[in-house]
């Protein structure tokens, strides 16, 4: 757009809206939620676009990094109730790492307990109900699940705090009914036979990795 025609008459914006910001209102900052807060979430995947089917990664879920050809799924996680409610999570979870089978074993064991926490299970039921409950048809299947979380505390690449996903709680943790809902008591009680206390049912996510997937240089030492 030329000048000659920026003064034209009437060429002028008749609001203000978008030129004169001093009534704009402030950017909210949030602070970072409280470490060992417990939630309730919701995981969805931003498509990365690769697929190796050979290795049931379809629908373009995957994402691999062009210069290292590591694999991970790129996920937000966003708290659904209480008073941090609407507020986010970003995590790359293993899927491959030419380093060497570590993050991918982390990353499966995070998705086991993640299909635990979503459909009630005790990590000790073994019956054919829970452990069909374990197997999904396709990445798709990881996208859009609710399950609870204990949110952690650490520090990023420039000494600032953020929060991260340290753990993902189980049925059968003293709190899990009271994250997830009264639903959650009856889908447990449907899948989890009666096995006692069991110290697993909070289960380690550190192969996650949580980080903010457009912060440049945040990404876990395996997807360098």
């Amino acid at each position: 757009m030329n000048n000659e025609y920026m003064n034209q008459p009437g060429s002028q914006p008749t609001s203000t809206l978008w030129s004169d910001f001093n009534d704009a209102e402030d950017q909210n900052v949030f602070d970072v939620i409280p470490k060992n807060t417990l939630a309730k979430v919701c995981m969805r995947i931003r498509p990365g676009g690769f697929d190796d089917f050979s290795r049931g990664w379809n629908g373009g879920y995957a994402t691999q990094n062009e210069h290292t050809g590591a694999v991970y799924l790129n996920c937000e996680f966003v708290v659904l109730e209480g008073p941090y409610a609407k507020r986010k999570v970003w995590s790359l979870i293993g899927l491959h790492s030419p380093k060497g089978p570590e993050w991918t074993n982390m990353g499966r064991a995070f998705v086991k307990s993640v299909l635990n926490s979503a459909f009630g299970l005790s990590p000790n039921d073994h019956s054919n109900a829970a452990n069909q409950r374990r197997c999904i048809g396709g990445m798709k299947d990881l996208d859009g699940l609710t399950f609870a979380v204990k949110i952690d505390m650490e520090q990023d690449q420039y000494g600032d705090d953020k929060n991260v996903i340290k753990s993902v709680i189980c049925a059968g943790h003293k709190d899990y009914v009271r994250i997830m809902g009264e639903a959650s008591s009856q889908t447990e009680s449907s899948f989890s036979p009666q096995h006692g206390h069991d110290s697993g049912r909070e289960v380690s996510a550190q192969g996650s990795q949580m980080h903010p997937a457009n912060v440049p240089n945040s990404r876990p030492d395996w997807a360098q």
